[in-house]
């Protein structure tokens, strides 16, 4: 059996690594920053990526459209024969109207930088003997889409032990010098998305309104019902929508109406039936104003599984190297909750990890002033500083016997709640 080595020496590996390739990581990730992608269009950033690890010359087997989907990708690096196979999630998808305000350029160079410090680390201190697997992953489509999904009815998380990402957001106000936290508790909710839509029948808004349905009425009366349930849900529970098309014009009565609302809960099981009362509302609007309703869902995001031993190693991991992390950020000052992610639906289906770090900006998550923040030499030095932190992790995932039997039963336990 070969022998552990420390988590010293694993760390010194790590950021030699990652000193040797910063240049080139900073340089990606301004590309994705300064070019940004939409859901399922990023072919810039995917191919800056492969075209990055294609020079490197170094036996990484590069694929484009990985698994069917058309802007992913999935960079592989084996060694030996079998072994476990660990995976990191890059996200590059931006927002409408505000380019990286949720800063999936930071998640990406991260992941590239701990695949490529994992890769280099265990082939400097295991070169022979050991069977292993290293992959990158980009995962499209975050923000509307759910990239993840795809992949993973694809099967591209199937035989992975272990998968890892990290995400940005604003310094705590409470805990300015803290640089990480390996999650969040309640950070991360279950959320179904659905466009409703609303038809009745045009008429002349003035000289004969008594001849239309009113859809834009089904609207209101949804908006309604939806804004007097929020008084019988838990404070841990979300509802939110838009108006996507709301009448054509004044002196028409609406034929046909439409909005999105996400619905969002701590867990699947109780979106459910948050989900079925909010379907409730519809429908009451549709019989009171005489419309039809249809409903056209989106992808539905799980809630994010936490794994205790690999959080555990992560906080350790971080604090060796000098960079405050934190185990859990539930209840600091200034931090964010409610949001969703599809990374949770991964959680389900292998081991887990979505940590946090936090970098400095003038607006939260999906503002243009975040996006500025995504975009500083401090956001990028501190995407590297957790890259770090899960290749350590990693490594002791593929080498570390008894720290992988512990992440595979804490992940089966956390299944069975």
């Amino acid at each position: 059996m070969l022998p552990v080595q420390g988590q010293a020496e694993i760390i010194h590996n790590v950021c030699g690594a990652l000193d040797k390739y910063e240049s080139k990581l900073n340089e990606i990730n301004q590309k994705i920053w300064s070019n940004p992608e939409l859901a399922f269009k990023e072919y810039n950033a995917r191919d800056n990526i492969c075209e990055f690890f294609e020079s490197l010359d170094a036996g990484y087997q590069v694929n484009r459209k990985a698994y069917g989907v058309e802007t992913a990708l999935e960079v592989i690096y084996t060694r030996g024969e079998g072994g476990r196979i660990v995976a990191f999630n890059a996200e590059y998808d931006a927002l409408p109207g505000m380019g990286h305000a949720c800063g999936h350029n930071l998640i990406a160079t991260s992941s590239i930088a701990a695949f490529l410090a994992t890769c280099e680390a265990m082939a400097a201190l295991y070169s022979d003997g050991l069977g292993y697997s290293v992959r990158l992953l980009g995962t499209p489509a975050e923000e509307g889409g759910g990239g993840k999904l795809l992949l993973i009815d694809a099967g591209a998380y199937k035989d992975v032990d272990a998968c890892f990402m990290v995400h940005p957001f604003p310094v705590l106000s409470g805990a300015p010098d803290l640089i990480s936290s390996s999650s969040c508790t309640g950070m991360y909710l279950a959320n179904d998305k659905v466009q409703v839509t609303f038809t009745g029948k045009p008429a002349h808004a003035s000289a004969a309104p008594w001849e239309g349905v009113n859809a834009l009425d089904a609207v209101v009366s949804a908006y309604v019902n939806i804004s007097m349930l929020r008084q019988q849900i838990l404070p841990t529970q979300k509802i939110h929508g838009v108006i996507s098309r709301g009448g054509e014009r004044p002196n028409v009565i609406p034929a046909s109406t439409t909005v999105e609302y996400y619905m969002r809960s701590e867990t699947v099981k109780t979106l459910k039936p948050l989900t079925e009362k909010v379907l409730k509302c519809f429908e009451a609007a549709a019989i009171a104003t005489g419309c039809t309703v249809e409903y056209e869902w989106e992808a539905a995001y799980k809630d994010m599984k936490i794994n205790t031993p690999i959080c555990d190693s992560y906080v350790s991991a971080m604090n060796a190297m000098g960079h405050n992390t934190i185990f859990d950020a539930v209840g600091q000052v200034g931090g964010l909750s409610g949001g969703s992610t599809d990374m949770g639906n991964v959680s389900y289906e292998v081991p887990g990890f979505h940590g946090g770090f936090y970098i400095h900006a003038d607006g939260v998550n999906h503002t243009p002033q975040f996006t500025a923040g995504a975009g500083s030499e401090d956001g990028f030095k501190r995407s590297l500083h957790c890259a770090a932190g899960m290749a350590v992790v990693a490594c002791r995932a593929l080498v570390d016997e008894s720290f992988a039997t512990a992440i595979k039963s804490d992940f089966e336990k956390g299944l069975e709640l």
